[in-house]
């Protein structure tokens, strides 16, 4: 049976997978699904339609599920959805979705989330990404994997984060970041690769290399749209190019960061 505090209030309709814990002071909604292994600590919220996955750990203080910070939510069903072996630490906040945005926000698998971070509406997360202290995303914000985000950045509503990508502390985001890159500043530049995180993940040297000049033939006209093809007959055999072209091809709201005045591209 599921560890619950005789202090926690959780609804009889919730449901608990055996190996749940849930500790003093939490409050736990009736649409919410806690997977094998999920604990929260104390003093945490969890309410809507909430999917928590197995092994994921919520601290003290958080709001998951709550209703999202959207003048235009009317009460609508909609959901949240947590994968498996999340960190979220103190004061997190995650919000479902709306109906104009999809209906769904989805956080992915192993992901650390540090104090006080806020996923708003919508937003679409990957696996393994970091957001250090203070992070915030407004609605419909897409990350993808392995994506690291320092402490007090801002990322504005509708705007894509591509794979390895890392955004340095304190930046604002108003642009798409392409994968690989590395961005920092208020507002945020291309500032070159994310090199160190690409090698702890395998990257050969050779790899990079051919990023590096992918990046600069991509960045070495006005329109980016017109150096794809010359990226793809140049390096057709990359898994890395790929991933950098499936990027650029894909649907863009806010255009994309460009290098800055010292960017090492």
């Amino acid at each position: 049976m599921p560890s619950l505090h005789p202090t926690a209030i959780i609804d009889p309709k919730a449901q608990l997978a055996d190996s749940v814990t849930v500790g003093p002071f939490c409050t736990v909604g009736p649409d919410v699904v806690l997977g094998e292994g999920v604990e929260l600590v104390s003093h945490v919220v969890v309410d809507g339609h909430t999917t928590i996955g197995k092994g994921t750990k919520v601290f003290p203080f958080a709001a998951i599920g709550t209703p999202p910070q959207d003048l235009k939510f009317n009460g609508e069903v909609t959901r949240l959805e947590i994968g498996e072996n999340n960190t979220i630490r103190e004061h997190v906040t995650m919000n479902p979705g709306t109906d104009g945005g999809g209906g769904v926000t989805r956080v992915g698998s192993g992901g650390l989330f540090m104090v006080g971070v806020h996923v708003a509406h919508d937003c679409l997360i990957g696996d393994h990404v970091i957001f250090a202290n203070n992070v915030v995303l407004a609605g419909h914000v897409e990350v993808d994997d392995h994506v690291v985000v320092g402490g007090h950045a801002a990322v504005h509503q509708f705007v894509r984060i591509g794979k390895h990508a890392m955004i340095g502390g304190a930046s604002a985001v108003e642009r798409d970041i392409i994968p690989f890159g590395t961005v920092i500043g208020n507002r945020a530049t291309l500032q070159g690769m994310n090199v160190v995180g690409m090698k702890r993940r395998g990257f050969s040297r050779a790899e990079l290399h051919i990023l590096r000049d992918a990046i600069r033939i991509l960045f070495s006209g006005d329109e980016v749209t017109t150096q794809i093809p010359v990226i793809e007959a140049t390096y057709p055999e990359s898994p890395g190019v790929a991933e950098l072209l499936a990027f650029l091809r894909g649907e863009s709201k806010r255009g994309l960061i460009r290098p800055g005045e010292d960017a090492q591209v």
